[in-house]
Formats: structure tokens, C-alpha cells, sequence
């Protein structure tokens, strides 16, 4: 798939063969084929108008919840990253925010701005647009709940704006009404009366230093918590706290995090998060989803 048509209108903005290890934060996985970071929406649009139909395509935001196999991804990735940063106040309790801002940014924004509740995204380590795609929380705020509207854009470049109720929201979970459709943009709706501060936020994260493995390559929980349990406390309980494999290594700090100990493979990883998932099952009968999203194929 190396030899994908690409117009000489992208030249500047596309790598081939990029390393995704370099756009992961476990810092591991293949080469894609394109990797492509958009100037703006409308060069966007104008990309996927171009590109042939039968083209797989990946978005990546900060690489924060995304495992990607060795032999990387096959067809085109498209990074939100640095692309679609934008973030403005549009009236006393809205917000519009683009896909590629940084939670952590709207945190800090909201907070200037004195509106809430939005200090819980701090503690949410990716991008707008995975926060969508998952209904992403933190320390009991949840995404959605924020969420007035969202603009989209499919396959041939067309955006639209959709409303919460066209969408099936649960826990870690988001289904659309249209298959494939991608989030854009969101318009978040907060409240004046539940400001956000910048004290809240330092709390948030003194507690998220001490209770994760802040600073280490991970992607941050790799497994959902169960209903009316947690995730971390399961694995621990089966006795794999600590477990190696490789270069990879279920966190010491906490369970439900794995860790890249510096020479991991993304195989590693992947043999440690299918180990934890069988032990699990087998052991108290709970079937672990998956938080982090697998892609790619094996080396």
C-alpha cells in the first residue's frame, strides 16, 4: 500500500513510512503507509475528497489511547495534532472546541474563562476528538455531558453538525447514527455557577501523580471498569501487579496501567493486555473491555 496516490497538493503535509512510535504515548509501533497533518479543515476536506474510496483510514490525536501493532497501519493516518487547535469562548457558557486541542487545554481555558464543570478534562491525556470517540472522563466528569453539539465529517469531506440525542452515550462508549463519520469539532455547554479553577485543576493532578504512573510511557487505563467495580483492583487481586513481559510491565503504581520499561514492542504489550484479560476471566468471571484501541497488523 507504500504507493497510495497522493496529489502534489500534499506533498509538504504528508510522510510516508512515519514510525508511529513517534506519535504514541507508549512509544511503540510500525510505519504508516501516509501520515498526513492537515493545515486546517479545509485542506481536510479537500484530502478526503481526494483519496481513493477504498483507502483505510486511521485519526490519531495525541496517541494517548492507542496501541499500534509492529507492523504499523496500512492506508492513511490522519493526525488532529497541531491541526485542529482551535478553542474560543462563542458566548457566556459556550465553547467551541476543535478535535486536536488538548484536554488539558480546555481545562486551562475554562478555567481563565470561569466556566464549568471542566476541570475533570486535566486529568484526561488526549485530544477533543478521542474524547468524543469515547465519552473520555475523568475523576467523575464524563465528556458528553458537556456536549451540545458536535460537527462531523465524512468520507468525502462533508461536515455536518449533529445534536447528543442522534448519538448512543455510555460509559467509555459513543455510537452514531452514520458509519464512518469522524468528530471535527464540539460545542460545549457550561455554566458560569460552576466555575472552573486552576486550583481544582492543580488538585486534580497532584492526585493523578500519585495514583498513576505520570511520566512513564503507558496509554493511561487500558481496560474499562467494570460495573460496580474496578479494573486495577481485579488485576491486582489476580495476583499480576508487577507482571513483565518483555519490555512491557503491568504498572507497580497502578494495575490497570501498562507500562513501556524502555524496550518494549507493541507484541509485548499486547500479549501483557491479553494475559491480564484472560487471568481476569478466569479467575472472578468478569470479561475486561478494552479502553485502549488495538490497530495496525503484527510485524
Amino acid at each position: 500500500m507504500n504507493a497510495l496516490p497522493i496529489s502534489k497538493h500534499w506533498m509538504d503535509r504528508v510522510l510516508r513510512d512515519e514510525p508511529m512510535s513517534k506519535h504514541t504515548s507508549w512509544r511503540v509501533g510500525g510505519p504508516a503507509d501516509i501520515y498526513f497533518v492537515p493545515r486546517d479543515v479545509e485542506q481536510l476536506q479537500a484530502f478526503l475528497a481526494e483519496l481513493d474510496s477504498e483507502t483505510p483510514i486511521t485519526w490519531v490525536g495525541l496517541g494517548s489511547n492507542m496501541l499500534v501493532r509492529d507492523g504499523g497501519i496500512r492506508g492513511a493516518v490522519i493526525s488532529v495534532q497541531g491541526a485542529l487547535g482551535k478553542i474560543e469562548r462563542l458566548s457566556e457558557n459556550r465553547v467551541l472546541v476543535e478535535a486536536g486541542v488538548a484536554c488539558a487545554k480546555i481545562a486551562r481555558m475554562c478555567a481563565r474563562w470561569g466556566v464549568g464543570p471542566a476541570e475533570f478534562f486535566a486529568g484526561i491525556p488526549g485530544t477533543m476528538g478521542g474524547a468524543l470517540s469515547m465519552n473520555a472522563g475523568a475523576f467523575g466528569g464524563e465528556t458528553w455531558a458537556q456536549v451540545s453539539r458536535v460537527q462531523v465529517i465524512d468520507r468525502s469531506g462533508t461536515l455536518t453538525w449533529r445534536t447528543p440525542d442522534e448519538y448512543l452515550v455510555g460509559y467509555r462508549s459513543v455510537k452514531g447514527p452514520v458509519h464512518p463519520e469522524w468528530f471535527i469539532a464540539a460545542e460545549l455547554e457550561l455554566s458560569p455557577e460552576s466555575e472552573t479553577s486552576q486550583e481544582k485543576i492543580r488538585d486534580m493532578l497532584t492526585r493523578r501523580k500519585q495514583t498513576q504512573p505520570i511520566g512513564q510511557p503507558s496509554c493511561g487505563s487500558v481496560f474499562r471498569n467494570p460495573e460496580g467495580d474496578h479494573a486495577a483492583r481485579l488485576i491486582e487481586a489476580a495476583g499480576l501487579k508487577g507482571l513483565v513481559h518483555g519490555g512491557a510491565q503491568v504498572s507497580e503504581k497502578h494495575a490497570n496501567f501498562i507500562i513501556n520499561t524502555g524496550t518494549a514492542s507493541a507484541a509485548d504489550i499486547e500479549f501483557l493486555i491479553e494475559h491480564v484479560h484472560q487471568t481476569v476471566k478466569e479467575r472472578f468471571g468478569v470479561d475486561l473491555v478494552h479502553e485502549v484501541r488495538i490497530v495496525g497488523v503484527a510485524a
